[in-house]
């Protein structure tokens, strides 16, 4: 934190948002009228799963940042009825969505081995067991879009050490396009989105003794056409001192200094293609919605037989 509040422009790492109170929000926010990613991504599971578990018949499903898992059951019930599934490992940073995700797996497809790992997509995914069969890793609603380039070649390499040569990763990535509609999905009406983002102050006061004051912040979003991503941050409207007492940190802010609390990039087709190839992955698959506002993609190791 020390680091990170010390940089240009300061900043706090999203995987902050995600105490018990921020899964909430986040859950909430992904049923508000403005926020079409989730639900489009779903649809478009809905849609391409059947087929694609027919294809590519994976026996694992490992769902990376699973969070309520609410979009799993796409995915594990096509495999499910195709008498593939055995076994399903959410991964996640936050241990009670994670334990909530991994008991109603295990209620609704009874028999099936639930193996839950706690830990953070860019240091421990080397927890996931070894597979038991054809593997399917799935990294959904956008979450790569969180992580800044540097850290998505980290994160990439990290699952590519994951795949064996029959097994697939499959990512849902927001695509560019009306920024009106993009920016108001981070803008909600209701605020909620406000609130799940000033809460990561509400977790720094709990984990670090520190004394911010939350109404002396309010929440910006705006899209970035440089970087092509939302930047979401949280702008003093006062001068203050804040103290992180278990960080040893005394924070000085003008009246009108942000602090950057996350990014989410969006992607071109052209785009995740290169990000995989990057990893020594290649595209096979490519799924939109109509309006092209989402993608959910499939790929493999590069090199990998495609019979």
């Amino acid at each position: 934190m020390r680091a990170g509040l010390a940089a240009e422009p300061r900043t706090i790492s999203p995987k902050y948002f995600y105490d018990p109170h921020g899964c909430e929000l986040f859950e909430a926010i992904t049923d508000l009228p403005e926020y079409y990613q989730t639900r489009t991504e779903l649809t478009i599971l809905e849609t391409v799963a059947a087929d694609l578990v027919r294809r590519h018949e994976p026996t694992e499903l490992v769902e990376l940042g699973s969070g309520s898992s609410r979009k799993t059951a796409a995915l594990l019930d096509p495999m499910a009825a195709q008498g593939l599934l055995q076994r399903y490992v959410p991964f996640d940073i936050a241990p009670t969505a994670l334990l909530g995700a991994a008991s109603r797996v295990a209620d609704r497809y009874p028999g099936v081995d639930v193996h839950a790992v706690a830990g953070d997509f860019l240091s421990h995914l080397d927890r996931i067991p070894g597979p038991e069969g054809t593997r399917l890793v799935m990294f959904l609603g956008g979450t790569i879009g969180n992580l800044h380039p540097p850290e998505r070649s980290i994160f990439l390499e990290g699952v590519r050490a994951l795949l064996e040569a029959d097994d697939i990763l499959l990512i849902g990535t927001d695509l560019t396009g009306d920024i009106v509609r993009t920016e108001a999905a981070y803008n909600d009406s209701a605020g909620v989105t406000a609130a799940f983002n000033q809460n990561v102050l509400r977790v720094l006061n709990r984990e670090l003794a520190a004394d911010f004051d939350l109404t002396a912040f309010e929440h910006v979003a705006f899209f970035d056409h440089d970087e092509e991503w939302i930047e979401m941050r949280l702008r003093a409207v006062r001068d203050q001192v804040v103290n992180l007492g278990r960080a040893d940190l005394t924070l000085k802010l003008r009246q009108g200094e942000e602090i950057r609390t996350e990014i989410s990039c969006k992607f071109t087709r052209s785009r995740v293609a290169a990000m995989y190839s990057d990893a020594g992955l290649e595209l096979v698959e490519w799924h939109t919605d109509p309006e092209e506002r989402f993608a959910v993609s499939v790929a493999r190791v590069r090199g990998a037989d495609q019979a």
